[in-house]
C-alpha cells in the first residue's frame, strides 16, 4: 500500500479527496481557536463567554454524529460528505457578519455540524480498502484530514493580517480581519463538496454497498446489549444539558429557558430509544435471535467510546485552548501562539497514520490501543508541569510527542471501527465519534471552570490561570490511564482483524474461502484501473 500511496487513481484517488474533504472541514470547524483573541477585543467579550464559545463549536457535533451515521448508512458517503460541505457555508457567513454575543453563539453551535463530517470518510476509506490494510487507510484519511485544526491556526492569523480591515496589517494587529477569514473558510468548503460529488464514488466495482435493516437506530444482537445501549446512549443528551447549564452562567438565557431545553432534550433520549426499541423489537420480543456468527458485542463499541473521548476529545479540547495558553505562558503574539500551538495538531500528519499503521502491523489491534492510551495519559500528565519557567523548545517538543500518542491512539481506535460489524460501519462510528466530542463539552466546561474552582472570579489572574492550566493536563491524563487500563481488561481482539475481505465480501464477489487471496489481487487490479 505504501508504495502505491501517490497514485490518483482508484482507491488511493477516493483516499486522498475524501481526507481533504475532511481537511477543509476541521479548518472551517477550527476557525476561531487561532482568532479567539481579536473576536474577544471586537466584541469586548469576557473570558468565559469566549471558552462558552469553544464549547458551543463541538456541542451540536454529539447528535449531529450521530444523525450523519445514519444518513451514511442509508445514502453513501458521497452525497452526505458533499451536502455537509455545501451547508460549512451557511454557518461561517452567520458567524463572520455577527452583530453580537447571541449571534456568535448560533455560528458556533451550527458550526459544530460540520464536525460531523469525520464519520462519513470513515465509512467510505472502509469501503475500498481491505481489513489488513484498513488501520493504515484510516489513519491517514483521519491524520491527515486533522491537520486542518493546525492549518487554522497556522495561517489564519497571518491571513486575517494580510485582508485587515483599511490595512495590511501585521499578524497581531487588533485590525486583523478574522470576519473575511472564517467567511473565506466556508466558502471554499462549499466549492470543493462540488468537486468531491462529481470525483468520488460510493464504493468499487463489484462490492455492494451493505445497508442496516433500519437507519432509525443501532441495531445490536442481545438483549442485554440493548440495555447496555440504552446506558450509553444517555451520556449523549447528558453532555448537552450541562452545555445549556453553562449559557445560563454566560447570560445567553435564563433558569426557565434551561429547563425547557432540558426537558426537550429528554424527549430527544426518550425519541432515540424508542427508535432503537423499533430497529430490536424483534430481538427484545424473542421473534428473533442472531446465529453466533452474526453477533458482535456492544461493550466493544463502548470502550472505543471510551478510548475516543479520551484520546479525541482530549485532542479538540487542547486544540481549542492551546493557542491562548502559548500566548499567556510564554507571552507571545497571536500569530505566534498560533503557530507554536499548531505544532500538536501538526503531528496528525505521522501519528494517526502511525497509529493504524502500528496498528496494522504489531497483530494485536487491541494491545496497540491500550499501550498508546497509558503513553498519552503519561505525556499529559508531564504536560501539566509546563510554565513560564519552561524553555520554550522543550515546550514544544513535550507538547508534539505527547500529540503523537494521543493521535496514534485516535488512529488506533478507528483502525477496530470498521472491524466491529459492517454494515452498520455508519452508526458505529458516529458513536464512537460522537463520545469523542462528549469528551470534548466535558473537558471544555471543565476547563472554563477551572478558575471559578481555584477561587479566580471572572476575572482571573495570570496565576491562578496557569493552575488552571496545570489542572487541566492532568485530569486528561488521569484519565487516560483508567482507559489504558480498561483497554487491556474489556477490549477484544476483533474478529478478522487482518483478513484480505470485510465480513460478507466472499458472497458479494461469489468466491469460495480459497479463492480469496486470488480475487483480493485482481479486485486491486480493477480498482487501481
Amino acid at each position: 500500500m505504501l508504495g502505491e500511496m501517490w497514485s490518483l487513481r482508484g482507491r488511493y484517488k477516493i483516499l486522498h479527496m475524501t481526507w481533504f474533504a475532511f481537511f477543509l472541514s476541521f479548518v472551517v470547524w477550527f476557525n476561531l481557536a487561532p482568532l479567539a483573541t481579536q473576536v474577544k477585543a471586537d466584541f469586548g467579550l469576557e473570558v468565559s463567554q469566549i471558552r462558552t464559545l469553544a464549547i458551543c463549536n463541538v456541542a451540536l457535533t454529539v447528535p449531529a454524529r450521530i444523525i450523519i451515521g445514519m444518513l451514511l448508512d442509508r445514502y453513501g458517503p458521497r452525497i452526505t460528505y458533499t451536502l455537509l460541505l455545501m451547508y460549512a457555508a451557511i454557518p461561517c457567513l452567520i458567524f463572520a457578519t455577527a452583530q453580537s454575543f447571541t449571534q456568535l453563539v448560533i455560528g458556533r453551535l451550527m458550526l459544530g455540524i460540520v464536525g460531523a463530517g469525520f464519520v462519513i470518510g470513515i465509512r467510505m476509506v472502509a469501503e475500498w480498502f481491505p481489513p489488513k490494510e484498513i488501520g493504515l487507510a484510516e489513519g491517514i484519511y483521519g491524520g491527515w484530514g486533522n491537520f486542518g485544526s493546525a492549518a487554522a491556526a497556522f495561517t489564519l492569523p497571518t491571513i486575517g493580517g494580510w485582508f485587515a480591515f483599511g490595512a495590511l496589517s501585521p499578524a497581531g494587529d487588533p485590525l486583523l480581519n478574522w470576519r473575511l477569514c472564517i467567511a473565506g473558510t466556508g466558502i471554499i468548503a462549499a466549492l470543493y463538496g462540488i468537486l468531491y460529488y462529481n470525483n468520488v464514488q460510493d464504493y468499487p466495482p463489484g462490492k455492494t454497498y451493505r445497508k442496516p435493516k433500519s437507519a432509525r437506530g443501532i441495531e445490536v444482537t442481545t438483549k442485554r446489549d440493548f440495555w447496555f445501549l440504552m446506558v450509553m446512549n444517555a451520556p449523549l443528551s447528558g453532555i448537552l444539558m450541562v452545555l445549556a447549564w453553562r449559557l445560563t452562567k454566560v447570560g445567553f438565557y435564563g433558569v426557565n429557558t434551561m429547563y425547557i431545553v432540558w426537558a426537550c432534550l429528554i424527549g430527544l433520549y426518550l425519541f432515540q430509544a424508542y427508535n432503537c426499541w423499533v430497529v430490536n423489537k424483534d430481538l427484545m420480543t424473542g421473534k428473533k435471535q442472531y446465529p453466533a456468527k452474526d453477533r458482535y458485542r456492544f461493550s466493544q463499541v463502548a470502550i472505543l467510546e471510551l478510548t475516543y473521548i479520551v484520546n479525541f476529545g482530549s485532542e479538540l479540547a487542547v486544540v481549542s485552548m492551546l493557542p491562548t495558553f502559548f500566548e499567556g505562558t510564554f507571552t507571545l503574539t497571536p500569530a505566534q501562539a498560533g503557530m507554536i500551538a499548531s505544532s500538536y495538531a501538526f503531528m496528525n500528519l505521522m501519528s494517526r497514520p502511525g497509529g493504524g499503521l502500528i496498528s496494522d502491523k504489531l497483530g494485536s489491534r487491541k494491545n496497540t490501543m491500550a499501550v498508546l492510551t497509558l503513553c498519552m495519559g503519561i505525556g499529559y500528565l508531564m504536560m501539566g508541569t509546563v510554565s513560564s519557567s519552561w524553555w520554550l523548545p522543550g515546550a514544544i517538543i513535550l507538547t508534539m510527542a505527547c500529540s503523537f500518542f494521543v493521535q496514534a491512539g485516535e488512529g488506533s481506535t478507528f483502525a477496530i471501527v470498521p472491524l466491529v460489524k459492517r454494515r452498520i460501519t455508519g452508526q458505529v462510528a458516529g458513536n464512537v465519534g460522537a463520545y469523542g466530542n462528549v469528551g470534548t463539552v466535558a473537558y471544555l466546561t471543565i476547563f472554563s471552570l477551572l478558575p471559578e474552582w481555584l477561587g479566580g472570579g471572572k476575572d482571573p489572574s495570570a496565576a491562578i490561570i496557569a493552575q488552571a492550566n496545570t489542572a487541566f493536563f492532568q485530569i486528561m491524563g488521569i484519565m487516560a490511564v483508567i482507559v489504558a487500563f480498561l483497554c487491556w481488561f474489556i477490549l477484544k481482539e476483533p474478529e478478522g482483524s487482518f483478513a484480505e475481505h470485510h465480513e460478507g465480501e466472499e458472497e458479494d464477489l461469489g468466491l469460495s474461502p480459497v479463492a480469496v487471496m486470488e480475487s483480493n489481487t485482481s479486485l486491486d487490479s480493477v480498482s487501481r484501473g
